[in-house]
């Protein structure tokens, strides 16, 4: 697979938004993801970490399907975790953009994972990721539940 940068990702997004889903409210619980919408980078709003990591949240709501959706883009530094290894019921995937990441899968295992690779976690299996290299990395993660995550 061809390696996609962060403007080819979020084309993808773009493309997203415009088949029926728009940018929920920052303070919603549950807004409805049923417009469409152009989301521009530059607009997303930025969380910074402790670990210095940062977050940019791109869409978090409940599609008119009734899946729960939530789209970010994390940059994790170097030799950083974003959490320790956890387990919940939505189902994710990460779309690597830059670095050296390490996947902790749910039976131990330590996978490789670089630019243009994407990690999928199942339902309630354990999980985790970790920086391994020297750069920071950043990936985007596309969450999907039938219900609201908790926290």
């Amino acid at each position: 697979m061809e390696s996609l940068d962060r403007r080819s990702l979020f084309a993808v997004f773009s493309a997203l938004a415009a088949t029926g889903v728009a940018l929920g409210s920052a303070g919603a619980a549950e807004p409805a993801l049923s417009g469409s919408k152009v989301l521009h980078y530059a607009d997303l709003p930025l969380r910074k970490f402790p670990n210095g990591g940062e977050q940019r949240r791109v869409l978090v709501g409940t599609l008119p399907t009734g899946e729960f959706l939530e789209v970010h883009e994390t940059m994790l530094p170097a030799g950083e975790m974003p959490h320790p290894p956890h387990k919940h019921p939505n189902s994710e995937m990460l779309f690597i953009q830059t670095g050296t990441l390490e996947y902790i899968d749910d039976d131990g295992s330590r996978l490789p994972a670089g630019p243009g690779d994407i990690v999928f976690s199942a339902s309630n299996k354990i999980h985790g990721l970790k920086n391994v290299g020297l750069t920071p990395a950043t990936y985007i993660v596309v969450s999907v539940s039938k219900q609201l995550p908790e926290g």
